[in-house]
């Protein structure tokens, strides 16, 4: 190997709702992680990007909440952050836009904010610029959400995809290889596409555990014990 090759530095961002954050949520940075470090690359770090109240999905706590229980969620974390930009804007941000921010924060040897900080102070060896990668990290479910009409610009999917880049979690059922096969757009970008199989399943989901909740069951081990303890006492997610 050539003594004087450099792994692409890069930072994962994850971007939605967390409402509230499961275990899941922080297992797939752990599997982009180890996938991205055979293949090249040194992952300085992740990001977790709450989106806005404004957002609108059905049953959304507010952000104040959401970003209370990822900071609960993280806390045996070395690697992942919290940031509550989105959530801090005058609106929802479209993706692209989130993305187009982050990196630019990432590689601002002045920025001001503490996620951006830390994530810099990983690199050993710092080169001017910095030139640090971003990538969304995503599950086959986001992928897909690509095909539903008028969910996604095509525009945005496009700089979303050449301009950082995917990578996506492959869970049980789902097929994104052949969705990206089924796409000329993905198609012709799959090379900034990364599939990631997860071998050991697992089906928890935000959706699942608010149901559970709902019904007064048990979701002990589907999230921290932080979470669940700042959930009961907040009384959310009760019909």
């Amino acid at each position: 190997m050539n003594k004087c090759f450099k792994p692409t530095r890069t930072v994962l961002i994850a971007v939605g709702s967390f409402n509230p954050p499961t275990n899941m949520h922080l297992r797939i940075f752990e599997l982009a992680k180890d996938f991205l470090q055979k293949n090249d690359h040194e992952v300085l770090g992740g990001i977790i990007s709450p989106v806005h109240d404004q957002y609108g999905k059905k049953g959304l706590v507010t952000a104040e909440h959401r970003c209370s229980m990822l900071k609960l969620a993280v806390e045996t974390s070395n690697w992942v952050n919290i940031s509550e930009w989105e959530t801090q804007q005058e609106g929802w941000t479209r993706t692209a836009e989130s993305l187009k921010f982050y990196k630019k924060a990432l590689n601002d040897i002045n920025s001001e904010f503490d996620w951006a900080k830390k994530i810099q102070a990983k690199m050993l060896d710092k080169e001017f610029p910095l030139n640090i990668n971003l990538k969304l990290l995503c599950g086959a479910d986001l992928i897909e959400s690509f095909a539903v009409p008028g969910l996604w610009k095509d525009e945005d999917i496009e700089d979303i995809v050449s301009n950082y880049g995917l990578v996506v979690i492959s869970r049980s059922g789902s097929n994104p290889q052949q969705f990206i096969y089924e796409s000329d757009l993905l198609t012709r970008l799959q090379r900034n596409i990364s599939i990631v199989p997860e071998w050991i399943t697992n089906e928890i989901s935000s959706t699942k555990i608010r149901r559970a909740l709902s019904r007064g069951e048990s979701v002990r081990y589907l999230t921290s014990d932080s979470v669940i303890d700042y959930i009961q006492t907040n009384r959310l997610y009760i019909q």
